[in-house]
């Protein structure tokens, strides 16, 4: 178990620049006992094929059915991605760059066409960097250009060989070289080695402790050059912190074995009897692989799953090219097709795209009923269901556009036109984004309503408050309690117990409190004693609050007299007095001339 004894960290960064698609591509495989990075930079400007990703998936694919440090098995991982591009090219040529680094985890071995590059960093130096398949580096290598101006030169782009190209395809494979701890592997496209000068790598190398923070520089520096135009670029970094120690091997010893083995076979007529064995094994296991894609493929077709069979497809055609099996290749390649153009078309739909969506269910539906797995009537259905989510949209736009001129009214009302026929259409995802924008457009109505319910409030509590200053105070506590009611409504409980305090302040105004009669012991007095006024006792229920009797109009009791515990005729006359005006009687005559009889004997 190589991986388990040693440590590969990797990390990359890949971004479009100031285009609106990425054409380079990078992934990566780590085994037990190898590993497979794959970088790749896509040439062509294919919409709908992406060639970076196809020669990366095709390498990686013939890496993980046969893993080898191999010169030749290395070059039939490229043989056959470049195959794949060459078929591929219907509409557009496809072409890409691409580099490979194969590895055991002791040592590796790296491939490449075109000008996608690899530079092995150790002990914080270059160790070597790859040559590209350009005019440029021929150029250099002619002592015409110098290595400084190689990543800048005009021609850097001119390749000489690539993945896809139609005439002879040479790509360039290392020996295998050995790798030491703390190694650092650097892949990249043209859109970083054209920005970043070595020395800028070196530097990025030495401040970083882990490959993230390397690429992460590296992306830092391409941007800081603020150029106008910022092609794709991808960085990958593979730090070797501790490789795997192989045990010294007993050279001579093997080579013993191996000529002993060799001299059997070849004594025992079995190598040739051998080496046919072993490719018919191989064949057979194909052959075998073949049939289990094509019906996985079927299986998944039928189930409407075009993604996942596209997938199965692609292998069993792959299988088909190995075995030189023409009438299998042209029927895998046919159902592949017919996947292709729905899974292309449920990805239209997905990103809005319903015109484009439409033009793929259409060719996929063309083909469909040449092969028994594909149904006619589902690709029909999802036709018919693109053209209601065009519609939709439509229906959703004019929604928007009536939100945003704040016709909310108007707005809802077509939004929950679009909720139905998103129902009707079975489009989860966009009755989803309808019902969100229903809910904000009530939310908003709402808001408005509350507004305008507080407007109105506040002008009744205004009203009551001016009904108040008027003194008319029933005017008051209707415009207080309409108000209330108002608050109450929209749940402004603070200004409802406000009105509360308001309306009860009205209330007091409008009826105040009667005050209780007093009973203390000198009125009652006054009752029995002389002068009382019978007409005043009468109207006793009916008096005002008895005003107060300055202390000047009271006779002070003459010196050395004894006050009477009866109440003077002078206070019962006062008390007398209100009620006999209330009542509109005539004060009583004998009860002033006994007081002022009283008053001459006081004095």
């Amino acid at each position: 178990m190589r991986k388990e004894n040693s440590d590969f960290q990797t990390a990359f960064v890949s971004e479009a620049g100031s285009f609106v698609d990425n054409r380079d591509y990078f992934a990566f495989v780590e085994l037990d006992d190898m590993a497979c990075y794959v970088i790749a930079d896509g040439l062509d400007q294919d919409r709908e094929m992406h060639s970076a990703e196809m020669a990366v998936s095709a390498i990686l694919e013939s890496f993980m059915e046969k893993p080898s440090l191999s010169k030749r098995s290395i070059r039939q991982y490229l043989q056959t991605a470049h195959e794949w591009l060459k078929f591929e090219s219907r509409r557009v040529r496809l072409k890409a760059s691409v580099l490979v680094i194969v590895t055991n985890y002791t040592k590796m071995v790296w491939a490449s066409c075109g000008n996608a590059r690899l530079y092995h960093f150790r002990g914080g130096r270059l160790n070597l960097r790859s040559k590209d398949q350009s005019l440029s580096q021929l150029l250099l290598e002619n002592g015409r250009l110098s290595e400084d101006r190689i990543s800048n030169h005009e021609e850097r782009g001119n390749l000489l060989n690539y993945m896809g190209k139609p005439e002879h395809f040479d790509p360039f494979i290392s020996d295998k070289t050995p790798l030491s701890d703390g190694d650092v592997l650097l892949l990249c496209t043209p859109g970083i080695w054209e920005q970043v000068e070595l020395p800028e790598m070196l530097d990025a190398l030495t401040e970083s402790s882990d490959p993230a923070s390397l690429t992460d520089t590296l992306e830092e520096i391409v941007l800081s050059k603020q150029r106008q135009t910022v092609n794709n670029y991808t960085a990958a970094a593979v730090y070797a912190n501790k490789t795997f120690a192989e045990k010294p091997k007993n050279r001579k010893k093997w080579i013993l074995r191996i000529a002993v083995i060799t001299l059997s076979l070849l004594l025992a007529g079995g190598g040739v009897w051998y080496m046919k064995a072993k490719q018919a094994q191989a064949l057979a296991q194909t052959a075998m692989q073949m049939a289990e894609y094509e019906q996985n493929g079927d299986e998944y077709a039928s189930a409407g799953d075009y993604a996942k069979a596209l997938k199965a497809y692609s292998e069993a055609k792959n299988a088909a090219s190995k075995l030189k099996d023409k009438l299998h290749f042209q029927l895998l390649r046919g159902k592949q097709q017919v996947a292709q153009a729905v899974t292309d078309g449920d990805g239209y739909v997905k990103d809005g795209s319903y015109d484009m969506a439409v033009n793929s269910y259409t060719k996929a539906l063309k083909d469909a009923g040449k092969y028994k797995p594909f149904k006619p009537e589902d690709i029909q259905a999802k036709i018919d269901r693109s053209g209601k989510i065009a519609e939709l949209a439509e229906v959703i736009k004019d929604g928007d556009k009536k939100l945003q001129a704040q016709d909310y009214s108007g707005a809802l009302k077509t939004y929950e036109k679009a909720k139905n026929a998103a129902i009707e259409a079975n489009y989860e995802s966009g009755q989803k984004n309808i019902e969100t924008k229903i809910a904000e457009t009530r939310e908003k109505i709402d808001g408005i309503q509350r507004e305008t319910k507080t407007l109105q409030a506040d002008n009744l509590e205004k009203k009551g408050d001016r009904s108040m200053a008027a003194m008319d105070y029933a005017g008051a506590i209707e415009a207080y309690s309409l108000a209330q009611e108002i608050y109450q409504e929209i749940d402004k409980l603070e200004r409802v117990l406000a009105m509360e305090r308001k309306i009860s302040k009205a209330d007091e105004k409008l009826h105040p409190a009667v005050p209780a009669a007093d009973t203390g012991d000198g009125l009652t007095a006054g009752f029995g004693g002389a002068g009382y006024d019978s007409s005043a006792a009468n109207g006793w229920g009916n008096m005002e609050p008895e005003p107060e009797v300055p202390e000047e109009r009271v006779t002070p009791p003459a010196k050395g007299t004894a006050k009477s515990s009866a109440p003077s005729k002078a206070e019962n006359k006062a008390a007398s007095a209100p009620a006999d005006k209330a009542e509109g009687n005539p004060p009583d005559a004998s009860g002033e001339k006994e007081a002022e009889t009283e008053g001459g004997a006081s004095s």
